[in-house]
């Protein structure tokens, strides 16, 4: 297998751009030549370090030489909003400059007086390392200090335009100090990766028309270490138990809540301060690539949330960076998020959109990730976003659209695409916003996926209320209908819904402990046969009955219990089912793929629909009774005649459930019923759902293998 490249190349410079007092190199690089003829749309050239004995010209090197991975061409993508790499050029890397291996910072800080770097190597001495800014405007500085390699930790002291004295980590660092420390590190993301096979049929598994079951998760409290429970798990050690868990269960992806390095662990990881930097509380990069490696070799596909809509206001963060409003807004109306008390970035900035992207491409470059969840979308669309009268300020047309945020996303999509085609963009968007999964070309914000929001709030809105009132809210269950196919929409049952007091999704149901699980089952069965694709937070999957706790593992205990079991086998059920059936796939966002036959049954919520693929003889008849009264002898419509066999059954005996089933293929009547020629007579478990479908080739049961 050859190697991934990487960023971390011992080189010397074939170009110094720019700096008319560089010393002759003694070698070019592949990196700087190519750097002139084209954009820089793909990664350096990544080889192992390999330290070797220093040059005797060391003892004639000043603390910082002067040195650049800048070429002329570079510069102009930068200024222009346009370097989709900044990751290869700004920041730390490891080189090496006549001789000698030392490492190359170079920082943005336009209104910067002084820029010296700090850390452990110099005892942090603001005198001793100062960069040199470079000539051309860009407000870039950068330089070259011998003998230090990767490990040691570093900030950048700035002496702002006002005088004021700042120490800043490093935009572009790879690698940060365990929090609360807030130090850089130097490091690199050398890695030989060994999920060839994935990366060359990816494609295949994150397109569109295929299955696309996520299984949304946060890293820190997913499990801890058994004998010191308030130990993390590191990247590698959760790769042990994660992999075949997912596995197991039968989802597709599995998508981390941000993992990129944040100072606040009560975020979640929301609120980002190392862009650049898997944090260190989980291991190092390399261990984190591991991760997502195993899970590649075990077929599951990786997303990653990624937040451009806000960062903290911590001082050794992006938070004016310089002395000035850098990388936010400085007007308050469009720089302060009220609700999160954090700050957004500047969209309409050149500098800060190429920033952003290349964020965004470093994560699918450099870690194989497979698609991006894109956070608080709304948040960014909107300039009026939980923001009263007088707050904020029309745009030029008098509307309250974002317009420079919305050109950035469409960016950004366009972007993501064109690089990395076998990916996916996913938006977490809660409003009515036109066009937010549609391509770019058609006007649309270019996602391949949007959040289907309202479903998620109807369908628990729904579930919460007694049986006994269900029918005068059939109208919630059943709206989704009408706008389902609007959008590529994903359905999330997320970890917002089990925070801040919304309880389990468990604890929504409503009932004694046998309708509690049934509800859930059926809630479960519901969002699998429903158009789209899914989305379940942890925990939810085996009916965690206590709400998400971020600073404690999941309750795993639980599942000594058959009842918790058997929500964890419906859901392995389900996923098996959403594979096997192409009815609920090929299909999945249009409106051919979804029929009702029975829609309109409030008195007895009982809701029937069609799902279909692209061959008729996978046609699914699904069937729900959102109460717990069953039904003998009830009366389907179906287009065919012929032997009809029950594949799927919530309320079966494995599942914790009454076993009301149909365990026989059922011949359908020439009886005219929901508007079809032929029907079916089944039975109808309590708070269950059953779904049938028509052909000799169809297995009895969908049993869980072991």
């Amino acid at each position: 297998m050859a190697k991934k490249k990487t960023d971390i190349s011992i080189e010397t410079p074939g170009e110094i751009a720019g700096v008319k007092k560089a010393k002759p190199a003694a070698k070019k690089t592949v990196a700087a030549n190519k750097a002139t003829k084209k954009p820089v749309v793909s990664a350096v050239k990544q080889r192992k370090p390999s330290l070797k004995k220093q040059d005797p010209i060391e003892n004639t090197m000043k603390n910082v030489e002067v040195y650049s991975r800048f070429t002329d061409f570079d510069i102009a993508l930068f200024k222009s909003g346009k370097h989709y790499k900044l990751y290869e050029k700004l920041g730390s890397h490891v080189v090496e400059f006549n001789g000698v291996i030392g490492t190359y910072f170079a920082v943005w800080a336009p209104n910067a007086q002084h820029i010296a770097i700090v850390g452990n190597f110099n005892g942090w001495n603001r005198g001793s390392h100062p960069l040199y800014v470079r000539w051309d405007g860009s407000g870039i500085w950068e330089g070259f200090i011998p003998h230090v390699g990767n490990d040691e930790t570093y900030k950048y002291y700035i002496k702002s335009s006002t005088g004021e004295d700042l120490e800043k980590a490093d935009p572009f660092a790879l690698r940060w100090e365990v929090a609360p420390h807030t130090a850089s590190i130097v490091a690199d993301t050398y890695y030989e990766w060994k999920d060839g096979d994935w990366m060359a049929n990816r494609y295949g598994h994150n397109v569109l028309n295929r299955p696309y079951s996520v299984y949304e998760m946060h890293i820190g409290s997913w499990a801890r270490n058994v004998e010191s429970p308030d130990e993390f798990l590191t990247y590698s050690q959760l790769a042990d138990k994660l992999v075949p868990y997912i596995k197991e269960m039968g989802f597709t992806h599995v998508e981390f809540m941000p993992i990129m390095e944040h100072p606040y662990y009560p975020s979640w990881g929301y609120q980002v301060s190392g862009y650049f930097a898997a944090s260190s509380r989980y291991g190092t990069p390399q261990q984190l690539m591991y991760l997502i490696e195993q899970l590649h070799k075990a077929g599951i596909g990786v997303i990653l949330d990624w937040v451009p809509s806000h960062f903290p206001g911590d001082a050794h963060a992006l938070f004016k960076f310089d002395g000035t409003h850098l990388y936010e807004h400085a007007d308050p109306s469009k720089g302060f998020h009220p609700d999160w008390k954090s700050y957004i970035f500047n969209y309409g900035r050149n500098e800060v959109r190429a920033f952003l992207i290349s964020n965004a491409l470093f994560w699918l470059d450099r870690y194989h990730a497979d698609g991006l969840r894109v956070d608080a979308v709304a948040s960014m669309l909107y300039l009026d976003y939980s923001r009263n009268h007088g707050e904020w300020e029309p745009n030029i047309y008098g509307g309250n659209e974002n317009l420079e945020a919305i050109s950035f996303l469409k960016e950004f999509n366009e972007a993501v695409y064109s690089h990395f085609p076998d990916t996916q963009t996913i938006a977490e968007e809660s409003t009515s916003f036109t066009g937010v999964s549609r391509p770019v070309y058609t006007g649309g914000l270019g996602f391949g996926m949007k959040w289907m929001m309202g479903w998620m709030h109807d369908s628990i809105k729904y579930f919460s209320t007694d049986p006994l009132y269900r029918k005068y809210h059939h109208n919630q269950i059943t709206f989704s209908l009408i706008y389902a196919f609007t959008e590529n929409f994903m359905l999330p049952f997320s970890h917002d819904e089990v925070v801040y007091g919304k309880g389990s999704m468990l604890g929504k149901m409503p009932g004694d402990e046998w309708q509690k699980f049934a509800n859930l089952r059926l809630l479960y069965t519901y969002m699998f046969t429903h158009p789209g694709t899914k989305l379940l937070f942890m925990g939810a999957e085996f009916g965690q009955g206590s709400e998400w706790n971020y600073q404690n593992s999941l309750d795993w205990y639980v599942l000594e219990y058959q009842n918790h079991q058997g929500i964890k086998e419906v859901v392995r059920a389900l996923n098996q089912l959403y594979k096997d059936e192409p009815a609920l796939y090929e299909k999945s966002f249009e409106w051919s793929s979804f029929e009702w036959v029975d829609g309109g049954n409030a008195k007895d919520s009982i809701l029937i629909y069609n799902r279909k693929g692209h061959d008729d003889a996978n046609e699914l008849v699904v069937v729900l009774n959102m109460t717990p009264i069953p039904h003998h002898n009830y009366r389907v419509g179906v287009h065919s005649k012929g032997k009809w066999i029950e594949i799927f059954n919530s309320d079966a005996n494995k599942f914790w459930g009454t076993g009301l089933e149909n365990p026989e293929p059922i011949n359908s009547e020439v009886v005219n019923w929901h508007g079809r020629e032929n029907s079916i007579v089944i039975t109808i478990p309590p708070l269950g759902a059953t779904i049938f479908k028509k052909g000799k080739a169809v297995p009895p049961k969908y049993e869980l293998k072991r």
